[in-house]
């Protein structure tokens, strides 16, 4: 059976009769002019691959990450080392524009039946290998099914999320507490600043950062040219008490959202495992899916980055203030968590604990509280409140091992980074339990 193929570029004349001329293995069925009828056309289902010649620039991650999604793999024709090198990042084949027609029907039949081979070996698993843009299962892709992008190191890092439902529970304060603390213990910690509706990791370490290197670091990869020495390069350094703590802010204003797109950000986040110990991820708290936002389209959807996030992490913490307030809301962003993302199993971590809001003994009755109305899971850590500690490290741009080294907020935390540091004093502790008003 011939291979149904898609031409685009003006140079795309010069081979299309040579494999005419061939009567099989593929067929050209549509010789388009314009990136977007090509699109369309994949869209269709009209074909299983594409060939593009002379308009090899206008191939980034968005436009692979579509045509993937319509199972139609991609054959690029070019003689430029520059841009084949570019392609190659993208996972695009490529070869000279000298091709002989035999030669080039081989390789668009190979690259076709490899990414229906991926396909096939994800549909076991129930969730689609291949991202979509306007569907948010098929933007989630299992791990083992994932290769990995040229020039890019194995992944070897500990990939955690910290996230958590709507109303300021503290997840930017654990993310970046909890990044410190694996810095401090000599381990080569990021942080990513991925929430596209509050980034504030920037504001939080006092760092005077307009860049938004996250987002950088996503148009980088977009285009292929993202490598271990960009991304150093793309990196803020901290200093944290004696060692660095490299961070990646997040965008400076909600209206970037669009440049944190799933396909990219995995890419960034490949990297960062292959060149730090511990990635910590601080994300949105929105699961939704955008159907009516996005409904057979494929604009991008605000929610794929803590989507993507979350479904490629290895830790994931789920972050709830505990109070009357804070407490349902985490129970149902837990439901909805397994619903979104099933691979996900999440760590709960009650943040803000304090008598005022819970009454005498908060931690005994927390717990009663939770297994009696709470999921099937246990609660991997309860965090006291401690607002002097935690305002003082705000305002001076700091994390708490050095604002406030031996409260007991930062012990807390330095528990879930599994470091284990002398008890801090009762009289501190007490005042961290001690009723509080906000």
């Amino acid at each position: 059976m011939s291979l149904p193929v898609l031409t685009l570029g003006t140079a795309a004349t010069d081979f299309v009769s040579g494999l005419e001329r061939l009567h099989g293995p593929v067929t050209v069925v549509r010789r388009c002019t314009e990136l977007a009828e090509m699109l369309a056309a994949a869209q269709s289902g009209l074909a299983r691959a594409a060939i593009v010649a002379g308009q090899t620039q206008a191939l980034d991650g968005g436009v692979v990450e579509r045509l993937h999604s319509a199972e139609v793999s991609v054959v690029a024709l070019t003689d430029d080392d520059g841009e084949r090198l570019r392609l190659d990042g993208l996972g695009i084949r490529t070869v000279a524009e000298s091709v002989e027609p035999e030669a080039l029907a081989a390789l668009v039949a190979e690259s076709a039946a490899q990414l229906q081979g991926l396909g096939a070996q994800a549909a076991g698993s129930g969730i689609p290998r291949l991202a979509g843009l306007a569907d948010p299962a098929r933007a989630l892709q299992p791990r083992d099914a994932d290769p990995v992008p040229p020039g890019l190191p194995a992944a070897q890092g500990q990939l955690v999320a910290v996230w958590g439902p709507a109303g300021a529970p503290g997840r930017t304060t654990v993310a970046v507490n909890l990044a410190a603390e694996y810095a401090a213990a000599g381990q080569r910690a990021l942080l990513v600043d991925a929430d596209t509706y509050g980034a504030s990791v920037a504001a939080f370490l006092g760092l005077l950062d307009e860049s938004a290197a996250l987002a950088h670091a996503c148009r980088m990869a977009d285009q292929g040219v993202l490598d271990r020495e960009a991304f150093e390069r793309v990196c803020l350094k901290v200093a944290v008490t004696g060692t660095t703590l490299r961070v990646l802010t997040g965008i400076t204003r909600v209206d970037r959202w669009t440049e944190l797109r799933p396909a990219a950000l995995a890419t960034v986040l490949e990297l960062a495992r292959g060149v730090a110990d511990v990635v910590v991820v601080d994300c949105g708290f929105s699961l939704e899916h955008d159907e009516e936002l996005s409904f057979d389209s494929m604009a991008p959807r605000r929610n794929g980055a803590t989507l993507r996030v979350l479904e490629l992490a290895d830790r994931v913490l789920a972050v709830g203030s505990a109070d009357a307030v804070g407490l349902p809301r985490l129970v149902r962003a837990l439901d909805e968590l397994e619903h979104a993302v099933p691979s996900a199993s999440a760590e709960v971590v009650l943040n803000k604990v304090r008598s005022a809001a819970v009454g005498a003994r908060p931690e005994a009755q927390l717990r009663e509280a939770w297994e009696r109305f709470g999921p099937v899971r246990e609660i991997r850590a309860l965090l006291p409140a401690d607002p002097t500690a935690a305002d003082a490290a705000l305002l001076g741009g700091s994390v708490l091992l050095e604002s406030a080294p031996g409260s007991a907020l930062r012990h807390a935390i330095a528990g879930l980074a599994g470091s284990q540091l002398p008890a801090p004093r009762r009289g501190l502790r007490r005042r961290a339990l001690a009723k509080v008003k906000f």
